[in-house]
């Protein structure tokens, strides 16, 4: 396993599945960890083996609202100075009706918490990797944004446009010595997948704990050379 001790880790979305498997991965590997989650309440659940203040720095706030999101860097960097791994799982997916029928709120919500939150975490973190001249971010996308699916057009295209947002940055920022990539996500095997899809096979799909370990990997010094990526972690499915 890879060192990561003194190395601050910023994760959104830390209280979800793939959130809590990803901290603990680099929590085992030595690093400081910057949690954001949706409630202060959810993360102390979430990692009640954490201390906050001294084992991790939990984040509250809405990750869509740009202003937050400085603020709550201006935080970290008050705390520890620095930020080299920002792995960016906030996300959200919601059913959605055939393009023709939609109302606008369901498009500006998947794009918000999709694409939006993924922005403004970068534009705040990215100058601090910068002034350090080193950093890694890894986003994650999703399988169906390879391609358009029934039902699923905001969704499609707000994972889309994370991709397409991995490689302009990658472009940017190789040159500084950050590492821009992101992962495509398969059908998670969680809780909540496993009752809304019940007849499946889970067997085939992911666990979280294994998409972990691709992130933990391109957050890593041998990924030094990846830039732009969009690594498909489907498993089976």
């Amino acid at each position: 396993m890879a060192d990561f001790t003194n190395r601050v880790v910023m994760i959104t979305g830390a209280g979800g599945n793939l959130g809590q498997a990803t901290a603990r991965l680099f929590a085992a590997a030595g690093a400081r960890l910057v949690l954001a989650g949706r409630n202060y309440e959810e993360l102390e659940a979430a990692f009640p083996e954490l201390n906050p203040g001294s084992d991790a720095l939990f984040l509250v706030g809405d990750l869509t609202d740009e202003n937050t999101v400085q603020g709550m860097i201006l935080e970290v960097a008050e705390t520890f100075e620095r930020v080299d791994v920002l792995a960016n799982i906030a996300g959200a997916y919601r059913p959605e009706p055939p393009v023709h029928e939609w109302s606008w709120p369901i498009w500006e919500f998947l794009i918000s918490v999709n694409m939006r939150t993924v922005v403004n975490t970068c534009r705040a973190v990215v100058p601090l990797m910068l002034r350090q001249g080193s950093g890694k971010i890894v986003n994650v996308s999703a399988r169906v944004a390879l391609e358009g699916a029934a039902r699923a057009g905001a969704y499609t295209i707000s994972k889309s446009a994370v991709i397409r947002l991995t490689e302009t940055m990658a472009a940017e920022l190789k040159e500084a010595g950050v590492n821009v990539n992101c992962i495509l996500p398969g059908t998670i095997d969680t809780p909540q997948n496993r009752a809304n899809r019940p007849d499946e096979d889970f067997s085939r799909w992911v666990d979280p704990e294994a998409m972990a370990e691709v992130i933990f990997f391109l957050a890593s010094d041998a990924a030094r050379a990846i830039h732009g990526a969009a690594i498909p972690v489907y498993g089976l499915s």
